[in-house]
């Protein structure tokens, strides 16, 4: 079974596509942070397509946070798909050795990776069977504008990182591509101008993008649509389970 299909299957049991953002924060949590992902972890998974944990935020504890993504990892559900959002980009061996780390060692589904060093980085990532990769697009902050959404001899740059996923599938690789695309600038122009591969869409609820850009799409892959913050993190809210189902219900109703 493929990345994607393992996904499309989550999708349909769920009756959802959120993805559910694990972006521990120390100085907003009461108590253990361990039991407090546990915990988030357990509430959400029946209205969670995926889980994504966020590597930034687990580093700046150090080793310990490092200990506590290893746990986590093993004690996810395995029903529900893992996306590691870590946007690894390095040359030649080192980004084996990411792949290996992420997909062989704590044998995420899914992981988050920068493109623009050029398709060799990422081929280490893709002869993974039942693995995917979600390469960087358009991201949901205004820098994107610098590079992202530039001009390159008559098209814009995401177009060309939406060819690496293209090439991908016409090469026969065994790891699902997909893009991550920031839902602040998820507009026709953009949606229309990539291919039909798994989307990761960031930028919900704090970050403020609208999920009235993602109707109509006519997009098949599985996608997903992530929220962190608004579940994790709402200020005197902490009934996990209500936040996620009604992100979800939102979610579904914009995807119909």
């Amino acid at each position: 079974m493929t990345y994607a299909e393992r996904l499309q299957k989550r999708i349909e049991v769920t009756g959802s596509a959120l993805c559910v953002g694990l972006d521990p924060r120390p100085d907003l949590t009461d108590g253990d942070i361990a039991e407090f992902l546990r915990r988030i972890v357990g509430e959400t998974a029946e209205y969670t397509a995926a889980f994504k944990p966020n590597m930034a935020y687990f580093e700046a504890m150090g080793l310990k946070g490092i200990e506590i993504l290893e746990n986590l990892l093993q004690e996810m559900p395995k029903e529900v798909p893992i996306i590691l959002d870590a946007k690894r980009s390095d040359i030649g061996e080192t980004q084996k050795y990411y792949a290996r780390s992420y997909f062989e060692n704590w044998a995420v589904d899914a992981v988050t990776l920068n493109p623009f060093l050029g398709y060799d980085t990422l081929e280490p990532f893709l002869d993974w069977e039942g693995k995917g990769i979600y390469l960087l697009a358009v991201t949901s902050n205004p820098g994107s504008a610098d590079f992202q959404r530039r001009d390159c001899e008559g098209r814009a740059l995401f177009e060309r990182v939406g060819d690496l996923c293209s090439r991908a599938q016409e090469e026969g690789k065994l790891t699902t591509p997909g893009l991550v695309v920031g839902l602040t600038n998820a507009d026709g122009d953009v949606l229309g101008n990539l291919p039909d591969v798994p989307l990761l869409i960031p930028g919900l609820g704090a970050q403020g993008g609208s999920l009235d850009s993602l109707k109509d799409s006519g997009r098949k892959a599985p996608s997903v649509v992530n929220v962190s913050r608004g579940i994790s993190y709402v200020d005197g809210d902490k009934n996990y389970a209500a936040l996620a189902k009604s992100w979800a219900d939102k979610i579904a109703e914009s995807l119909a």
